[in-house]
C-alpha cells in the first residue's frame, strides 16, 4: 500500500440482494412487495430480504414472516435459493474485477474495492461508481449503492448511513468531513454498535458518534474497564477509531482463502430430542459434515468442541466444551467417539434443541499417525470414495442408516446452504 497517497475505497452494497435477484428473475413481481423468507408454504421462518416496496409497508429484515404478512397481506413471499444467490454474487465480483484487481468480499452482498490505481484509467470516483452501477444492473438486475472514502471503515459508513438513502446510491465521505457529517449522527448508527451497545454508551453519557470520538482514548478505555472489565481495552480502541474514521487496513483479495481457525456446524432441531439414540444420530451427522469439510480443505484437527442448548428456550440450559484428541484426525468415526465422550459427560438430560460440533488446531492431512487397532489406510480410502460420491451427486446421495430414522436431518440439510434452501 502506498502510504504517501490517499486511497480511494468503495464499499459496494447490493440493494435488498435476495429480493432483487428474485425480481430480476421473475419480472411479474417487479412492481409488487416481495420478501424472501424461510418456508412460504408453511408461512414460517424469518424475513431474509425485503424489497423497498415491502419495506414501505414496514416489513423488515429478520422479523417473523407472520408479522410481516400482518403488515402487508399482499406480500409476495419467495423461498430462498441460496446457491443461485451465491452464483449471482460471484458474477458481480467479476464485474468489480473489471475495474480493479483489489476486490475484497465482505459478505454475499457487500464488497470493498480499492480503485486508487484505476482512477487514471476509468475516470474520477463518481464516474467509476456509476459505471459499476450500470453494468451490474444491466447484467444482473441488481441495484448497487456505493460509499466512497479513503479507507474501508468510512466507505462502509458512507454506504450504510447515506448512499442507501441517496437517489443515485452514491455518497462520498472523506476524512475532513467526518466531524461535520458523522459526529452528529446518533451512536446507534455507528458501525459495530447494536441496541445493547447503544444502551451501554447511553449509561456512559454518550449519545452521538461525536461523543465517542471526542473522548480521549485513555479516558474511554477507563470507562470501558469500569463497565466491561479489564480486558476491554481493544474494544474501546475499536470503537474510538471507528468514531474517528480511522482505518489503515488494506483491501485484501482472497480474504476467505486464508486457513480457517476452526471448522464447525450447528443444527437447530425441529423438535425436542430427549432420547440418546436420537441425539447420537444428530451428533453423527454433524461430525460427518465437519470431518468432510476438513478433508475437502486438507486438514486434520487436534481439538474437538461440542456445544448444546436444551429446552426450554426461555430458560435454556446447555454447554460448550472442548477436548484434545490423542492425534490429529479428520476420520469421522474417531472424531465421533470424542464427540460422544464430551457430550455425555456434560449433558444434563434435558431435551436438546440445538447441537454443534467444531474442529480446530489444524495440521495438514498429508501425514497421519498409524495405530495398531485401526486400518487407517482403508478408512481414509473409504471416506475418500463417499466424499467423491457426495461431491458428484449431492450430500444426500449416500447417508447412514440412522439418518433415515425420524431423528435424521441429513436429507433435509442436503437441500440447504447455511440453513436455507439452495
Amino acid at each position: 500500500m502506498n502510504k504517501g497517497k490517499e486511497r480511494t475505497i468503495f464499499l459496494a452494497d447490493c440493494q435488498s440482494f435476495y429480493a432483487s435477484v428474485e425480481k430480476a428473475d421473475y419480472p411479474g413481481v417487479r412492481d409488487k412487495p416481495v420478501a424472501v423468507a424461510g418456508d412460504p408454504a408453511l408461512r414460517s421462518g424469518i424475513i431474509l430480504a425485503a424489497c423497498p416496496i415491502a419495506k414501505s409497508f414496514g416489513v423488515s429484515t429478520a422479523e417473523r414472516l407472520g408479522e410481516a404478512l400482518k403488515k402487508c397481506p399482499e406480500l409476495v413471499v419467495m423461498r430462498p435459493r441460496m446457491q443461485h444467490y451465491i452464483d449471482v454474487s460471484l458474477m458481480i465480483t467479476k464485474i468489480y474485477e473489471e475495474f480493479t484487481d483489489l476486490v475484497e468480499v465482505f459478505s454475499i452482498d457487500e464488497q470493498f474495492l480499492d480503485i486508487t490505481a484505476s482512477l487514471p484509467i476509468f475516470g474520477d470516483p463518481d464516474t467509476i461508481a456509476m459505471a459499476i452501477q450500470r453494468k451490474v444492473l444491466q447484467q444482473t438486475g441488481v441495484k448497487v449503492r456505493i460509499g466512497i472514502s479513503s479507507n474501508k471503515i468510512l466507505a462502509k459508513i458512507a454506504t450504510d448511513i447515506w448512499a442507501k438513502k441517496n437517489e443515485n446510491g452514491i455518497f462520498t465521505l472523506r476524512p475532513p468531513a467526518v466531524e461535520e457529517h458523522l459526529w452528529a449522527q446518533p451512536v446507534s448508527k455507528m458501525f459495530g454498535v447494536g441496541s445493547r451497545m447503544t444502551a451501554h454508551f447511553a449509561r456512559l453519557g454518550m449519545y452521538t458518534i461525536g461523543d465517542v470520538a471526542r473522548t480521549p482514548l485513555p479516558v474511554l478505555k477507563d470507562k470501558f474497564r469500569a463497565r466491561f472489565g479489564k480486558q476491554s481495552d481493544i474494544h474501546a480502541e475499536v470503537m474510538w477509531r471507528t468514531a474517528n474514521g480511522l482505518d489503515d487496513s488494506p483491501v485484501t483479495p482472497g480474504t476467505f482463502d486464508t486457513p480457517p481457525k476452526s471448522i464447525g456446524h450447528m443444527m437447530t432441531l425441529p423438535r425436542d430430542y430427549a432420547e440418546s439414540a436420537e441425539v447420537d444420530t444428530i451428533l453423527l451427522e454433524l461430525t460427518e459434515e465437519v470431518c468432510r469439510d476438513c478433508r475437502r480443505k486438507g486438514y486434520m484437527a487436534s481439538i474437538v468442541t461440542v456445544s448444546c442448548m436444551c429446552s426450554p428456550f426461555d430458560a435454556p440450559t446447555g454447554f460448550s466444551r472442548q477436548m484434545k484428541m490423542p492425534d490429529p484426525t479428520n476420520h469421522t468415526r474417531t472424531v465421533f467417539q470424542a464427540v460422544k465422550q464430551l457430550f455425555y459427560k456434560f449433558w444434563d438430560t434435558m431435551p436438546v434443541r440445538r447441537a454443534g460440533v467444531m474442529l480446530s488446531q489444524f495440521v495438514d492431512d498429508d501425514t497421519y499417525q498409524l495405530t495398531l487397532f485401526e486400518d487407517q489406510v482403508k478408512a481414509r480410502a473409504l471416506e475418500k470414495v463417499t466424499d467423491s460420491l457426495k461431491d458428484r451427486f449431492g450430500n444426500a446421495a449416500i447417508v447412514r442408516a440412522s439418518s433415515l430414522t425420524t431423528a435424521g436431518q441429513a436429507q433435509n440439510r442436503a437441500l440447504k446452504i447455511g440453513g436455507h434452501y439452495k
